[in-house]
């Protein structure tokens, strides 16, 4: 009996350790109980309707990314994402197998490199109080994911955060305000969970003076983190990703050496009309994080594969228009 509790124990542990180490392959699809809401139909190859989270499981994927927005709209483009919402999405999908990734915005709507705009609720808040917010909203959130039973893996205090977030307070003209804040949603995420990494993203993957610009000020102001977080988009710096993949793996290599740190392509995406472009650019992308040694390479998403052009207008998606998935994820099956 106790041989086979030893065993069974072992066991356990080996597949914890296992799946934990297991190459993040998966998409924010953060827009999809919208896109179900408004009656949006997926389809397999065959033609027959499918889950959009099972098709893109049967394409090798294990992880779904989920932003979350303070206090959004019901706009079905830029709103939803709310903590309620977030919640029952990642219940959904840990069911379904998938591992789970939170990224805060910090925002009621998009937070990206042009525009990181307070919450309505936060704007007029002294410095002191406004990081407090940070720190009592992503303990809320990841409080309320740990009660449903959500075990989330990773957390990304900000999204696309190159010139800051939460302006002017924590731009990047204020370097010390914005290693408090940063902090502030470090520590928050830890006293939920302290196995959770934590993530600090920064966009144009390929560009290394940016990332070092950045992630120098970051250990200047003793920012705590576990893992860098890149976009790699070839699209939006106007070039073709063979002009680009070699930038990206010289500057992974570099973070990983000159920080210490684990490195994840947490966006990722092509166009959705260039088909075998897009899986050419996402088969260079898979191989070079997964090369990077020591396993410091955690994996690659694709932001909203499933967001089809004639429901978002979003040009990057990897779907049909015919709800079917784009032979290009088919790069995530191996």
């Amino acid at each position: 009996m106790r041989n086979k509790l030893f065993l069974i124990v072992f066991g356990l542990l080996v597949y914890c350790t296992s799946s934990a180490q297991e190459f993040a392959k998966g998409a924010d699809v953060s827009w999809l109980p919208q896109m179900e809401a408004t009656g949006y139909q997926f389809y397999d190859t065959d033609g027959t309707k499918k889950d959009a989270l099972q098709l893109l499981k049967d394409r090798g994927m294990n992880t779904i990314r989920l932003r979350v927005f303070v206090n959004p709209s019901d706009d079905p483009r830029s709103g939803h994402c709310s903590k309620e919402e977030t919640v029952a999405f990642a219940v959904r999908a840990q069911k379904m197998g998938f591992r789970i990734m939170i990224d805060f915005h910090y925002s009621d709507s998009w937070a990206d490199p042009g525009k990181q705009n307070k919450p309505e609720a936060w704007k007029n808040l002294p410095f002191d109080k406004l990081a407090q917010a940070l720190y009592d909203h992503t303990f809320d959130v990841m409080t309320a994911l740990k009660i449903a039973k959500v075990k989330t893996e990773w957390v990304q205090i900000g999204n696309e955060i190159p010139g800051g977030m939460l302006w002017p307070d924590g731009s990047t003209d204020n370097w010390k305000q914005l290693g408090i804040l940063l902090n502030k949603g470090y520590d928050a995420v830890k006293a939920v969970d302290k196995t959770i990494k934590v993530i600090v993203h920064v966009d144009e993957g390929d560009n290394i003076e940016k990332f070092r610009t950045f992630y120098d000020n970051a250990t200047e102001q003793k920012v705590r983190y576990d893992v860098i977080g890149l976009s790699y988009y070839p699209f939006w710096v106007k070039k073709d990703y063979t002009e680009t993949i070699a930038n990206l793996e010289t500057n992974l290599k570099d973070l990983i050496i000159r920080y210490n740190k684990e490195v994840m392509v947490v966006e990722v995406g092509g166009e959705y009309d260039k088909i075998e472009n897009t899986k050419a650019l996402l088969e260079a992308t898979i191989k070079a994080v997964r090369a990077l040694p020591n396993k410091k390479g955690l994996g690659v998403l694709y932001w909203e594969p499933q967001g089809e052009k004639s429901w978002s207008g979003y040009s990057l998606s990897a779907w049909l228009p015919n709800g079917q998935p784009s032979p290009a994820l088919d790069a995530f099956k191996n």
